[in-house]
């Protein structure tokens, strides 16, 4: 994971881009990337109680809330502005949330979720698999993680001049996943523009 001072820092720069965000991800195409990842699942897969590690503006649970709107998310940000944000997008859907700005590693297991989302989440740990394994600690049994993943491309060169993040190849993620509790079910092309360039999508189950 991240320690305390670091996990501020990038918090800080997230609120100072909150803004913008939302309409530079639905621009640049991750809106719709997310969509049709969550897609190639059926919708049992998405569960009715989600969890949102990391949820930005909400582009993730958004995506969800279009194929289960009645289900309820909880979403989990450090950066305040993003989350205000997020949880303003997911209103305007008619999405049951509750809110907790938080670090994933200080957010207490309550009742397990169903279903996980992560997008751009491991690439910010300094310890990916032990992040890994707290989203299992929050997941019940046959729970589904949906979890998109920086792989190595020139253009995540340029996105790390501003963000420091990491990448990983698949075999990477999928043995972090095996490690940290989960199954490895099916991983997912990005088809077109920023998203097929810089990202790469896996699900995954809870054991």
């Amino acid at each position: 994971m991240q320690d305390a001072s670091s996990s501020d820092k990038l918090a800080q720069k997230y609120d100072a881009a909150a803004p913008g965000w939302a309409d530079k991800m639905r621009l640049l195409g991750y809106f719709d990337a997310y969509l049709g990842f969550l897609s190639i699942g059926s919708a049992d897969d998405l569960g009715r109680n989600g969890l949102d590690v990391g949820c930005g503006t909400g582009a993730f649970a958004e995506a969800r809330a279009v194929i289960q709107p009645e289900a309820r998310v909880t979403l989990l940000e450090p950066s305040g502005k993003m989350l205000k944000q997020a949880e303003g997008a997911l209103a305007l859907r008619g999405v049951t949330t509750h809110t907790a700005r938080s670090r994933l590693e200080d957010f207490p297991p309550a009742q397990p979720f169903d279903c996980v989302l992560a997008a751009h989440v491991l690439e910010h740990c300094d310890n990916p698999t032990d992040a890994l394994r707290h989203m299992r600690r929050q997941a019940a049994p046959a729970a589904k993680l949906w979890l998109v993943v920086s792989k190595p491309h020139w253009c995540n060169a340029i996105i790390w001049l501003q963000w420091r993040h990491r990448s990983y190849r698949p075999q990477q993620v999928a043995k972090m996943l095996k490690e940290a509790g989960w199954v490895l079910e099916a991983e997912h092309s990005f088809p077109t523009g920023p998203p097929s360039r810089t990202s790469r999508g896996y699900l995954a189950r809870a054991v």
